[in-house]
């Protein structure tokens, strides 16, 4: 089969010169892109025959049932493909994410270092300019130092990256706020250094009043706090099976303001770009007075506390557990009711059977349904441009003959790994 060869292919891949060109092999960064690509270019490909009724055996025409079976297992052969493939091309991504953290960090030091030297122009360069770069450059250090022990994990960005693979918005805001009073405190050590005249000490030193930074200080405490909280919280929620998580081929800036499944989030749009809008502010606080901790204003402060309170309730309140609402015999147009026999296809209806994040085919193969003891895989049904089977409310499985005639429970287990609520049918021989 095709997804054999290229498995093949891609053993051979691994001699002298393999990858050169076209490599498809895992073992090089450039290789697993590719073979990602191909991976994926050849499945759409399939899927698209498949759904058009063009590449069926002869052997298998003569039964729908049959032919939906075998195609589903050609299909999900080639999804396991994709999977694999997309493993590989992640982890060559976060091994070379760390150099481009690397240079984002130092080619923002650079930008500062520009900035600094074109206002200088006229006004002079001072004592805070120079530990404003001090600060920059030993922060850059750390971060290099950090994203460089941790290159495997995406480097300076390995901490904001959650257990599903994908950049947390509450760690991205806390972080972005922790640098933030860092840089301030090291500019304000920077300058204390520097500083000969007790009156300046003192003045240096009183900048670092609470009374002065209680805005910042606050902020603070309440984005990190969120940051842990919201880890709790999903944490629970997924192992109580209240809640659904899949984990993502690599991490994706837009996982900052979406929600698993790609699509747009209100909660946490708000909270990045409100807290972004008061950061930078801060920014221009600092630069505009950096012998002391920025006094971030008490309604701005407010404002970012409403944002993450918003954000807090938007986690608890998103996921929920799949339900099934009703199981009936699947039937035809001009077909008559009939009881529900072993071999007859049934439809499970109800909500949440796909999980946020899991539309793709490897994913949806791993559905499955509880027919009394028998298991039962949920076929993929494809049409152009995607499946008709599994969605999201509506699955369509045949009742296997090794079904037991009498009453059985039928029962959803997601990709997700999370089980449903069973419902009782009558199998009759």
């Amino acid at each position: 089969m095709a997804v054999q060869e290229a498995r093949q292919g891609a053993g051979r891949g691994s001699g002298p010169g393999a990858h050169e060109g076209g490599c498809i092999c895992g073992d090089c960064p450039q290789g697993a892109r590719e073979g990602h690509r191909r991976a994926v270019a050849e499945f759409v490909a399939k899927r698209e025959e498949f759904a058009s009724g063009r590449g069926l055996p002869a052997a298998v025409a003569y039964s729908a049932s049959a032919t939906r079976q075998w195609v589903s297992d050609e299909l999900t052969q080639s999804a396991d493909l994709i999977a694999e493939r997309s493993r590989a091309d992640g982890e060559a991504w976060l091994d070379r994410l760390w150099r481009r953290t690397a240079i984002a960090v130092w080619s923002v030091t650079g930008a500062l270092l520009l900035t600094q030297a074109l206002t200088a122009i006229g006004a002079g360069w001072t004592v805070a300019r120079s530990a404003g770069l001090v600060a920059a450059v030993l922060v850059g250090a750390a971060l290099t130092a950090a994203g460089y022990l941790h290159r495997s994990r995406g480097g300076a960005l390995a901490p904001v990256i959650g257990e599903d693979n994908r950049l947390s918005t509450s760690r991205a805001v806390a972080a972005g706020w922790v640098l933030f009073v860092v840089y301030a405190v090291l500019v304000l050590v920077g300058e204390l250094a520097a500083a000969s005249a007790r009156g300046r000490r003192d003045a240096l030193i009183a900048g670092l009043d609470l009374a002065r930074g209680i805005g910042v200080v606050t902020v603070v405490a309440v984005v990190c706090a969120v940051a842990v909280l919201v880890r709790r919280v999903v944490g629970l929620r997924v192992l109580g099976q209240r809640l659904q998580k899949v984990r993502a081929g690599r991490p994706r800036a837009a996982d900052l303001l979406t929600d698993d499944s790609g699509r747009g989030s209100f909660a946490d749009t708000q909270y990045v770009v409100i807290s972004a809008a008061a950061l930078v502010f801060a920014m221009v606080r600092l630069a505009r007075r950096p012998d002391q901790l920025p006094d971030l204003p008490w309604g701005l402060a407010l404002l970012v506390l409403v944002s993450a309170a918003t954000y807090l309730a938007g986690k608890y309140a998103e996921g929920g557990r799949p339900v099934v609402l009703s199981v009936v015999r699947a039937r035809e147009a001009g077909d008559l009711d009939a009881p529900i026999r072993t071999g007859d296809d049934i439809e499970i209806r109800g909500a949440g059977f796909v999980p946020p994040g899991a539309q793709t085919a490897d994913r949806l193969s791993r559905m499955v349904v509880r027919i009394g003891a028998v298991h039962v895989h949920v076929p993929l049904v494809p049409v152009p441009g995607g499946f008709s089977n599994p969605t999201d409310m509506l699955l369509t499985v045949p009742v296997p003959a090794d079904v037991e005639p009498g009453r059985v429970e039928v029962q959803v287990v997601t990709a997700a790994g999370v089980e449903t609520n069973r419902v009782a049918i009558d199998v009759t021989d």
